[in-house]
């Protein structure tokens, strides 16, 4: 069963829309993120809420992993320049103990 959807405007009484003569009535381009098949129409700012949430949903994800992957990384140098500091230390111990001999 397709669902029609009727042509009418809930900021304005749903009368019919206005289309063009509205400032909510705009173009969108991209990609649909729930087929993945290209978008370039018009159609009211409302009637692409849930089109554009589910899009932030999906970036917020990615952004997510990537940060994630940041965080690994940086603990992997955190711990790389902790290992070089403690044998620069062992070995600045050695030399005191070379001199002093």
């Amino acid at each position: 069963m397709k669902l029609e959807v009727q042509d009418n405007c809930p900021l304005n009484n749903f009368k019919k829309c206005k289309q063009f003569k509205c400032a909510w009535f705009v173009q969108m381009k991209g990609t649909n993120p729930n087929d993945g098949k290209e978008v370039d129409e018009y159609a009211c700012s409302m009637a692409w809420l849930p089109m554009l949430l589910v899009e932030n949903a999906m970036q917020s994800r990615q952004t997510g992993g990537a940060i994630e992957s940041f965080r690994n990384e940086m603990v992997k140098a955190n711990e790389s320049n902790q290992n070089l500091l403690e044998l620069s230390k062992v070995l600045e111990i050695k030399d005191k103990r070379n001199l002093r001999q």
